[in-house]
């Protein structure tokens, strides 16, 4: 008595349900990464907008002998104030006393659209550090946050909501 090998026909249900569960707890893990990755990106750009304002705020104050008060927008060299469509992730910006600011636009995230990212200006002897603040809470998103505030020197002495 021979038995004859049957050919599979598929895959069975208990099969299938693996394959889903697998593909489920991936996304679960992969799509707020990605979330973090794209916010991380808008706010890197964003920041990239205001590397030109703080060269202009770097050679304002290296004139004016390490000062960095007169500073302001439309004047002392410093590009004029941009009250709308900087980029994509930028709004508006604007350099006040050596201060800059930048406003985000919409759509980079929950709790970011709106919000803004200060630089403060520290003179040394030879160079300008910068520190970075927001109005962004850890709360609201703490992704942004860090990544604004990453390359920071020390703390800001002027909060980011108190300037103008």
């Amino acid at each position: 008595m021979q038995l004859k090998a049957r050919a599979q026909q598929g895959f069975t249900l208990i099969e299938l349900m693996i394959v889903v569960a697998i593909i489920g707890i991936l996304a679960a893990v992969a799509i707020p990464q990605y979330k973090n990755y794209t916010i991380k990106a808008k706010i890197g750009n964003a920041i990239t907008a205001a590397d030109a304002l703080k060269v202009a705020v770097g050679v304002c104050a290296q004139e004016a002998g390490g000062v960095v008060t007169g500073c302001t927008g439309g004047s002392a060299g410093i590009p004029a104030n941009v009250t709308s469509g900087v980029s994509k992730e930028v709004a508006a910006t604007s350099v006040s006393g050596g201060y800059i600011k930048v406003k985000l636009a919409t759509g980079i995230g929950t709790d970011i659209d709106n919000a803004t990212i200060c630089f403060e200006p520290s003179p040394t002897d030879n160079a300008i550090a910068w520190n970075a603040g927001t109005t962004i809470t850890t709360a609201q998103n703490a992704t942004a946050v860090d990544a604004i505030t990453k390359n920071n020197k020390g703390t800001m002495t002027t909060a980011c909501s108190a300037l103008q």
